[in-house]
């Protein structure tokens, strides 16, 4: 979903630059010359990076939906963190760090709620003329093609 620059608000997800991003701070600034527009600071969820960008409002980014799912927490393994999901059971590591300051709550054999971006591992019939690697809408209920993405 693409929202104008201006309303980017804290704890967004946003896809900017091929990578997935949190917004951690936002400050709306109106400066006497020219418009207006937010600088945003935000974390890469991929490999950790931070940033600073300028937002104005006729600029437009792409806000991510996350799915969530059960997961119970297992163990820490050096600087990873190793979860189970509840109804595979398959087990999934994350980097500690990914948690920041939360880190410390976690408990062996807690029961969490992950965030996940960009699932593998889904088949989706799709016309012979799509070719692989081109990015397309899938209703999620269905498990089925409906178009190519913008």
């Amino acid at each position: 979903m693409k929202i104008s620059g201006v309303d980017i608000r804290p704890g967004n997800i946003l896809e900017y630059e091929g990578g997935i991003w949190k917004v951690a701070k936002i400050q709306h600034t109106q400066p006497g010359k020219g418009g207006a527009y937010m600088q945003v600071e935000m974390k890469n969820l991929q490999d950790g990076r931070k940033t600073n960008v300028r937002f104005r409002s006729a600029d437009t980014v792409e806000r991510v939906r996350l799915d969530t799912k059960d997961y119970q927490f297992l163990y820490e393994d050096g600087s990873m963190l190793v979860f189970m999901d509840q109804d595979t059971y398959e087990q999934i590591t994350l980097p500690s760090d990914l948690l920041g300051d939360a880190r410390p709550f976690l408990q062996d054999g807690m029961q969490v709620m992950l965030e996940l971006w960009d699932e593998h591992g889904v088949r989706i019939m799709v016309p012979p003329h799509i070719a692989s690697g081109t990015r397309i809408v899938v209703d999620v209920y269905e498990q089925a093609y409906v178009g190519k993405a913008n």
